[in-house]
């Protein structure tokens, strides 16, 4: 089958960085799907891995974790799918990647695709709704209902994590959003997505959200840059708040939210499939409820540009981008 590999961390500019190749096609295990991949989106995971974790000497690894695709063959305990069925998932960071025309992934942690979208509008879907999802509403303890209507703030909210907790927060809760950006473009897609408001991350933001005359901000998203902003957040936080975070700072200063009972609490997607949790199969459940508010018209695609078909060539331009801090939503690489 091909696939997309790399051998060496290299920057993404070396044509050596990500390369076409051939390889066996897998055969699924008891618990696996064989999923014939259509559609690919790339996250910041993707170079972040590139970078950090090259292969041992010889070995070619795969990388990507967003895919849609159609069910192509099943271990001998799966009872979730069945071939011909159109699915869409965000892969293990512990197994080969989905860059490749046919993909292993255990059922437990795929949902059925969108029936409303396309191969390429699902894919970009899959690893950002979990991230949102989990961080919003089993690490941060936000509230599904209408109830609570005080303010949530998403520090990034244009990335593809941004983009769709927007839309889960707006659709799902009675809080009040906030999202920041910095560019008009970024602005208007927020804007566009739901939020009530944004302010501007490189100022300061605690004026901006003053000026609103806003609910307390009892949650913060941290999605992106948590280092720099951290004393702003500490600042901008409510008593007994939280601060959820995706990203990897340094060392931060956490006694600056000690005073206020505040809390920080970490989102990793990959931990229920790294660890096999007992609960893994709650991302099945959420990539089914996404998929549903997706066909019922509540939430919209992330989608931002396609990049072409799926090969070394068009992988490492949106690699570029990514690392370029720049994209908007999502990136997707579609068909072989």
């Amino acid at each position: 089958m091909k696939a997309i590999g790399y051998q060496q961390s290299l920057p993404i500019e070396d044509e050596r960085s990500l390369v076409d190749c051939e390889l066996p096609k897998p055969e699924p295990g008891p618990h696996d799907i064989r999923v014939a991949v259509k559609a690919v989106s790339v996250n910041p995971i993707d170079t972040k891995v590139r970078m950090r974790a090259a292969p041992p000497a010889g070995e070619t690894k795969v990388l990507g974790f967003d895919a849609a695709g159609v069910v192509d063959a099943v271990g001998s305990s799966v009872t979730l799918f069945q071939p011909g069925d159109e699915v869409f998932y965000a892969g293990s960071i512990v197994r080969q990647g989905t860059n490749s025309e046919f993909h292993l992934v255990d059922e437990r942690i795929v949902g059925r695709k969108p029936r409303t979208l396309s191969f390429a509008q699902a894919a970009a879907l899959p690893l950002t709704s979990i991230t949102a999802w989990e961080l919003m509403f089993d690490r941060m303890g936000i509230a599904q209902g209408k109830d609570d209507t005080r303010t949530l703030l998403i520090v990034g909210g244009a990335g593809g994590v941004g983009s769709i907790m927007i839309q889960l927060a707006r659709k799902l809760t009675g809080l009040t959003v906030i999202a920041t950006a910095s560019r008009p473009e970024t602005i208007q897609w927020c804007l566009d997505l739901g939020a009530h408001h944004v302010v501007d991350h490189s100022k300061p933001m605690k004026e901006q959200i003053e000026k609103l005359k806003v609910p307390p901000v009892a949650w913060i998203a941290s999605l992106t840059a948590t280092e720099p902003h951290f004393k702003a957040m500490a600042d901008i936080l409510a008593p007994q708040g939280v601060i959820g975070l995706i990203d990897d700072p340094p060392p931060l200063e956490t006694t600056l939210i000690k005073g206020k009972a505040g809390s920080l609490r970490w989102e990793s997607m990959f931990t229920r499939s790294t660890f096999q949790t007992p609960d893994m199969i709650a991302q099945h459940h959420l990539l089914d409820r996404v998929a549903d508010l997706i066909d019922a018209g509540e939430i919209k695609t992330t989608l931002d540009k396609v990049f072409g078909k799926i090969n070394a060539a068009n992988l490492r331009s949106a690699h570029a981008t990514i690392e370029s801090g720049k994209s908007i939503g999502k990136i997707v690489l579609e068909g072989w």
